[in-house]
Formats: structure tokens, sequence, C-alpha cells
């Protein structure tokens, strides 16, 4: 056994989040820990791997069991390289190889001293137990699995975005290759390749496996085994999430009955207690009932969880059939194109997906759909009788309460429809008057959903609709875009969401755009040829250097500018946000935390995309110049 929880309890003053946990980890589990946000998943972690103290019970791992942690917000020594940072999960061979190389000259000078020999052993022992001299073979597969191909290894840390940064703590961490891999959300900001590579990993690792994910679609593929955290204790499932789901109807059933009978049992005895009481030939039966009744404990009935979330999107008005129409569609960021030439038509209840490798300008793209951004060349236009809907990938801080972003919008609802409507969206009881700065990303997303559900749009445009939400209310929102008859369009990473649709993807990498039927065809791509792709961009001739270069070449010293001035002012945003993640008050508020790290990575996600622009610009303008000369 590798690790074994015994009545271990947790609070944050009256609150609390753990009690009278038990459950254990052998070698070999593939355990997938799920729960509603804000349940304690996240609290639990930290105590298993050393961070925080339970208050009560134990977590008592195994003799010589080694544990190693993928956290949602670490941070990395910026001033090391990918291929350096990499190297930091050798560190304990890289210092049995130095210390190697001096006892071997001690040797040499002392051939009876058998204590150096014995320190000897032990170096070797350390260097073969992690397959040190194999060390460069191990770090390039696994770098080139996570997505980080030979020309990003020279890159400093500090420059990766948030998701590259993620990536390369995930993938130092499966070179330590602990006993215990806890991991954090594993899979955000991964793109489709490399979440199918860590699973197919995950799958043959040596030692156990701890994963707290909104992912049904890794949980099904990597999971033996479901830990639910649930009214602050562990229920345990066997099997993958899709097994968990009817074993845990079974158990609420159930349990559901046991409380029927219960109180029935509880009610048949109080009536008799009220009827015989006062009756002097039956008040010592009747007394007798009542200390059984006091006595008595009656089960909890299920408690209420996010999954019971029920809510649809509809319309009113009936558009034409052809709703998005693309003709000559062109789009480029900088110099590099997105898509190129492409003609295609969404028609009324079509559903299309946007799917593509991290960078490659997926919301770029939804940008141009939805109207929000010009295309390059080409055009986009919106059917008679649309009436759009748009979700975007950050949610806009607002202000007031929950309850007023409806009521003020709809100012002839009562409370009770307000109340009604947003509890259908996981907000109930005093969660309506929460204060929407105060929401963290997953709430405010819900917020918008019930907006769009009173919008009634025909037609929706979603940015990473899933990004920040429970498991259960992916789920809720699966159903809905499922059963939506409405036209969708969606730029997301969410498989499960991507199967359960069924609907065309366009897929974009390198440069390239590709129609795909279905998921089923998307996975199988490098065996078949797409149905559509758009067609490829023609060698051009190079030409004379003439008015057409020298406007070109003005507008990349123009833009080389401005990028360079964003960059200056993300900088320095940046810095503002490190300073006020470190603040204490920060620091002590868990959902405003959160709320500045994700704006953190997304600001270094974007200061990367600008870089990289700055630097092909950079490469346009001395080719430029080279050819002016």
């Amino acid at each position: 056994m590798l690790l074994e929880l015994q009545e271990l309890g947790k609070s944050f003053g009256e609150h609390e989040v753990l009690h009278d946990v038990n459950a254990s980890i052998e070698r070999g589990d593939r355990i997938g820990m799920i729960g509603a946000n804000g349940t304690g998943k996240t609290t639990l972690l930290r105590i298993l791997y050393g961070e925080a103290l339970p208050d009560t019970g134990t977590a008592a791992f195994g003799n010589g069991v080694t544990c190693g942690y993928l956290e949602q917000n670490a941070h990395l020594d910026p001033t090391l390289n990918v291929y350096q940072t990499m190297r930091l999960a050798f560190t304990p061979a890289l210092e049995a190889m130095q210390k190697l190389e001096i006892l071997q000259k001690r040797l040499a000078a002392y051939p009876q001293e058998q204590e150096i020999q014995e320190q000897i052993n032990h170096c070797n022992a350390v260097i073969d137990a992690m397959d040190a001299y194999q060390m460069d073979t191990q770090i390039k597969k696994v770098l080139n699995g996570m997505g980080f191909p030979a020309q990003t290894w020279e890159k400093l840390a500090g420059v990766l975005s948030g998701g590259e940064q993620t990536r390369l703590r995930l993938a130092r961490l499966l070179l330590e290759r602990p006993d215990l891999l806890i991991l954090d959300e594993p899979t955000n900001h991964l793109d489709i390749e490399t979440m199918d590579w860590l699973e197919n990993y995950l799958k043959t690792y040596r030692g156990a496996v701890l994963v707290v994910s909104h992912d049904r679609y890794f949980l099904d593929a990597v999971c033996t085994k479901i830990w639910e955290l649930r009214g602050k204790s562990i229920q345990v499932y066997r099997g993958n999430y899709s097994a968990y789901l009817p074993q845990r109807e079974a158990a609420d059933q159930r349990q559901q009955k046991l409380h029927d009978a219960a109180v029935e049992k509880a009610a048949k005895l109080q009536e008799y207690i009220d009827r015989n009481l006062v009756r002097a030939s039956t008040t010592k039966m009747a007394q007798s009932r009542r200390k059984q009744l006091e006595k008595m404990e009656i089960v909890e009935a299920p408690t209420a969880e996010a999954w019971e979330l029920n809510f649809r999107f509809e319309y009113d008005i009936e558009p034409y059939d052809e709703l998005v129409i693309m003709k000559n569609l062109t789009v480029r960021i900088g110099e590099r194109t997105l898509i190129d030439g492409l003609d295609y038509i969404v028609h009324r209840g079509d559903k299309l997906i946007v799917a593509g490798p991290n960078g490659t300008g997926k919301s770029t793209l939804l940008q141009v759909l939805d109207g929000k951004r010009r295309p390059s060349s080409g055009m986009v236009r919106l059917g008679s009788g649309a009436k759009p809907g748009i979700f975007t990938q950050q949610q806009a801080r607002r202000a007031g309460r929950v309850i007023d972003a409806i009521w003020n919008q709809y100012p002839r609802f009562t409370e009770l429809e307000v109340r009604s409507h947003l509890a259908r969206f996981g907000y109930r009881g005093e969660d309506v008057f929460k204060d929407c700065a105060q929401l963290s990303g997953g709430e405010l997303a819900r917020l918008r959903f019930a907006e769009l559900a009173l919008e009634r749009p025909n037609l929706m445009f979603l940015d990473e609709p899933t990004n920040h939400l429970d498991i259960y209310m992916r789920e809720s929102l699966t159903k809905a875009l499922d059963a939506y008859t409405g036209t969708l369009l969606l730029v997301t990473h969410d498989r499960y969401l991507m199967q359960t649709l069924g609907c065309p993807i366009l897929y974009l990498e390198e440069g390239k755009a590709a129609i795909y039927p279905n998921f089923e065809a998307l996975k199988n791509r490098n065996a078949a040829k797409p149905e559509i792709t758009s067609r490829s961009e023609e060698p051009t001739k190079k030409q004379g250097y003439g008015k057409e270069q020298r406007r070109r070449r003005a507008e990349v010293r123009s833009r080389l500018k401005a990028v360079e001035t964003e960059i200056e002012e993300l900088g320095a945003h940046i810095v503002e946000l490190e300073n006020e993640i470190n603040d204490p008050e920060v620091l002590r508020d868990h959902i405003l935390l959160r709320e500045k790290c994700d704006e953190l990575d997304d600001t270094r996600f974007h200061q990367q995309e600008l870089f990289d622009e700055w630097e092909r610009l950079a490469q346009e303008q001395e080719e430029m110049e080279a050819d002016g000369e």
C-alpha cells in the first residue's frame, strides 16, 4: 500500500471542508478524484503532498514511497531554458555522477578502501534507478510528447506562456517517476495530440496516479477507480467515469430508500406516541416508543449536487437556411495564414467545431465568424433572421449581485422567476446574492449561460465553453448543447463534447485548415485525408523592390513598433499581477487568488504570441532590407 487515509478532517475557521475521509492507494491504481468546485479537492491534494496538515486523522505513506505533485499555479525558474528545466528531474543522478568521478579517483589511489567501494555502489544504484545514462533520450521523448519540438528547447522558462509552463512542469514531473503521481487538472492548456500522448503514458506508468480532472474523456481513458468528494467525505467506485455513473445512481437510490423507510417509521412512531401517551392504559408503551424514536438514526437523503442542473437553450425566430456563409475566406495573423480561400456554408441547425493545437488562432477565427474581426480577404455573412449569442473564453468582470445580472435585463420578472431560472444554473439560496466581482471563472461562466438561455439566440458562438466548469456542469452543458436545435459554432479542446455533438470539425494546424466530418475522423486523421481541405498557398515569385514592397516595409516597421509597445505594457502588467498574487490579502482569498493566476496565465500567453509575431516581423524586415540593397 502506498498511502492510507484514516478519519482525515480539515476545516478553515468554522467552515469544515473534509470530514472522516477514509481511502487508500495501491501501486498500479489510476484514481480520478471528482467533485463540484469548492468541495475541497485541491485542499486534499495539498494535505497528501505535505503542503498542508489535516486537523484530524492521518495520511500515512508506506516506507520509502516517493510522491510528485503537479499543482495548478506553480512557478519555474525563469533563468533556465526548457532543456535545463528537464535536467532538474535528474538532479540526484547528476550529483551521483559527479561524486562517482571523485570516488573512482580516490579508489585508484586507495584500492583497499572498502568504504569508498560502498559509496561507489550507492552512486551507481542511484544512477541506474533513474536510468540516467539514457537521460537525454528520456528528456527528448517526453518533451516531444508534451508538445515541445527541438526548436523550443533553448527558450527560457520565464518567457513561456501559462499553458506552456504547465506542460513543462508536467513533463519534468513525469521524468522524476515518483511512486505516487498527484496531478491537479493536468489536461488544462493541452491540445488533443498532447492529451492523447499523456493518456497513453499514464496508462503504462509504473507507479500509482491520483488525478483531479473535469475532463470526462480523460477520466474514461485513464482511470480504473473514482474517488467522489461529496458531503465532505470520499465515496470510492470501481472503474472509469462512465462505470461510476450508474454505480452512483444505484447508491443514491439505495440511500434514498433507506431514508424514506426511516422517515416513514419515525412518522408512525410519532403518530403512535401522540395517540397513546395521554391514555393511562397505553402510556408505558407510548413512552417505550418515544425512547425508540429518540435513539433512532435517520439515514440522510442523497445530497443534491451540481449534476442535477437541468437547462436548455431555445429560440423563437426561425432564420433562413444558409445562416453563416463563408466565401473565399482568408484569415491571417501577421504573416501566418490560418485559413486560405475557404468556401463553406453553415446551414440552419448545423453545428461546427473549431479545433487545433494551442496558438493556431482558433479564437481569432471565431471572432471573424461572429463579426468582431474583419477577414484578411473574402467574406463572412450571416443569413437573414440570424439572432446570435456570444460566449467569450474570458468573461468580463461586472458590478452588482448575481440576481441583478438577470433582473436588470428582465425587470418584469418576479424575484421567484429570476431565482428559479438561476437555480437551473447552480445558483441556489444565498448564492443569488453573491457579488459578481467575487465570482470564480466557473461561476461567471454559469452566469453567462443563464443569460444566454434568456436571450434565446438561434445562432451561438462559443469560445471554450467548458473551461473553468466542474465535471457536473460540463455534463449538463454538453447535454444542453447536444439538444440545442439552433445553429452552433464553437471553439473547444473538450473531446467528450466533440464526440457527443458528432458534428464537423474545422481543424487548424501549421497554417492550414481542414474539415473533418466528426471526431472519429479527426482522431484517425493521419490514416485518411480530410473530407475538405482549404487550398494550399501557392509559392509566390520573388519580385523587384517597388511601390508595393515599400508600402509593406512601412507596415512592418509600424507594426513592429506597436508590438514592442504592447509587449512592454504586458510585461509591466505581469509584474503587477505577480506582486498582487504575493499580497497576503490575495493569498488568503482562494477565489481571488485563482482569478489573478488565471489572468497571469492569459497575459503571459498573449505576451508570448506577441513575441512570436515580433520575431516573424523582424525576420521579414531583415529580408526586405536585404532585397532592397
